[in-house]
């Protein structure tokens, strides 16, 4: 019976070694799971912030280009009045129109000019009137005017929608026309391909097929001369993408290399992006009413939320008798907090709008619906601060005399506040990403005007870009990346400061 166990002894521990090492195994490759899964989620996060940067970046830059303008007082200030109003009321639009056909001398069909027109923004006289209403002494003088261009051609600038190729021509080319299209001969060895442009002598053709050792093309804008004594060098522009599929067609295309090639045109920080309003053309819409709606909305749910939250959390954790009633409200409290967001504005929709009566589209009643949906949340999150707090706190101030309420208020409180504010400031930056209920309200609504009171209409940063997002034009893209990337942008921020609270004022027991 001994030997028997002495024999088998061996093998007991080999058996418990080999379970040990089974054991450690699979912590090992629970431990790499685990790293495997945060680093594939850090990569997807690494790849959505990186597209959404790449296409918001192009929101913060605008291109214009530079015009010299003569200021001409009959058109702007006839009485030399000085007058803001009658400033504003001038014509800034024709001083620029005849700077800027002034440089395409050559486009002189009036399809070609109001194509050549086009290039230019809706909204481009607007920088011109400020200028001149910041500084009236302008008028009559000549001035260098900043101009902002239209979305297609400032998306073109930015390379958005072609990339371009340049080759020096080698030798020298000659035009003939032959009835409506060009017959144009050279002397080199390679020749241009059909779809390359061909400029020369101030113009510029569009080759369309090759024969004989010449090349037939149509003309996309006027050279300064045929005669075939002028031939001289040219260059080859190839556009990556065809004309086919792209807003720009080769013309404007070429114009706008021209201006380019004169350093014309430049780019700059768009601040307009900040500073105005929305806008149906996209390089004069900005976030501006959308920011001021929802901070107005962020104002009401802050000062409707955090007392009454707090206040709740204090009654239910210190005050409240625990009874049935007050296991239902807590139990409620908790379920409000896993409510889908639309509901609460279906609920804002019924009450506030319908009921009550209060103006639609209006921060006020934003305010109210997000602090319906912020409540459970503060509330959960301060009774977990007051919880937090040690009852030796409580209970030593009972001791020396306090009251029940002194010990709570000047005692308990206090020390719970870094965890209030955290789920306060962590509450608003949910509520500040919120679209379902504001959408129930008639935040949607197109709003120009910048919101300046609690009851002006207004939308909100979410519901901008959820405006954006649907409308079809390329630069309203940029934009919405743009708008996304200053939203996370604040939320990174409110999170911050949470994070900071909690590290300045938590206290170790």
């Amino acid at each position: 019976m001994t030997d028997t166990a002495i024999a088998t002894a061996p093998r007991r521990i080999s058996d418990n070694d080999a379970m040990v090492a089974r054991r450690y195994r699979a912590e090992r490759r629970f431990k790499l799971y685990g790293i495997a899964a945060i680093a594939v989620t850090a990569v997807f996060l690494v790849l959505l912030f990186a597209d959404i940067l790449v296409k918001g970046l192009p929101a913060f830059i605008e291109n214009r280009i530079t015009l010299p303008v003569k200021i001409d007082q009959a058109a702007i200030d006839p009485q030399n009045s000085r007058d803001p109003k009658v400033i504003r009321a001038g014509d800034f639009d024709a001083p620029i129109r005849e700077s800027f056909r002034a440089m395409f001398p050559d486009v002189t069909s009036r399809a070609d000019r109001k194509k050549l027109m086009g290039l230019l923004s809706s909204g481009a006289a607007d920088d011109f009137r400020s200028m001149v209403m910041s500084n009236p002494a302008l008028i009559g003088q000549d001035a260098k005017v900043p101009v902002l261009l239209s979305d297609d051609a400032d998306q073109y600038l930015k390379g958005r929608q072609t990339g371009v190729e340049k080759y020096a021509g080698q030798g020298t080319m000659t035009a003939v026309a032959e009835g409506d299209k060009f017959k144009l001969t050279t002397d080199a060895t390679t020749l241009p391909q059909p779809g390359d442009i061909i400029r020369m002598n101030g113009g510029a053709f569009r080759i369309l097929s090759i024969g004989n050792g010449a090349l037939l093309a149509e003309q996309l804008t006027a050279p300064k001369s045929l005669d075939p004594a002028a031939s001289g060098a040219w260059d080859i522009v190839r556009f990556t993408v065809p004309e086919s599929n792209r807003r720009v067609d080769d013309q404007e295309a070429l114009w706008l290399e021209h201006l380019k090639e004169q350093g014309v045109a430049e780019s700059g920080i768009a601040w307009r992006f900040f500073t105005s309003g929305d806008s149906r053309e996209p390089e004069l819409a900005g976030i501006r009413g959308a920011l001021m709606g929802s901070i107005l909305t962020l104002l009401v749910t802050l000062f409707l939320c955090l007392p009454i939250g707090v206040a709740a959390a204090i009654y239910l954790e210190e005050f409240a008798p625990k009874n049935r009633l007050t296991q239902i409200i807590e139990v409620n409290i908790n379920n409000l907090a896993a409510v889908p967001s639309i509901v609460f504005g279906i609920l804002g929709l019924a009450m506030f709008l319908n009921f009550f009566g209060l103006p639609r589209s209006a921060p006020v009643v934003g305010g109210l619906v997000l602090a319906l949906l912020v409540l459970p949340t503060i509330i959960i999150a301060s009774r977990a601060a007051l919880r937090a707090v040690p009852p030796s706190i409580k209970e030593a101030a009972l001791g020396v005399g306090a009251s029940h309420q002194q010990a709570i208020f000047h005692h308990v409180l206090p020390l719970a506040m870094p965890g209030i504010m955290t789920g306060t400031i962590i509450g608003m930056a949910h509520a500040l990403g919120e679209t379902a209920p504001l959408l129930m309200i008639g935040m949607v609504a197109f709003i120009v005007d910048i919101p300046s009171s609690f009851t002006d209409a207004a939308t909100a940063l979410p519901i901008q870009i959820y405006l954006w997002s649907d409308l079809p034009e390329i630069a309203f893209q940029s934009k919405t990346a743009g708008a996304i990337v200053v939203l996370l942008l604040f939320l990174f921020v409110m999170n911050a400061a949470a994070i900071l609270l909690r590290k300045r004022f938590e206290r170790r027991w």
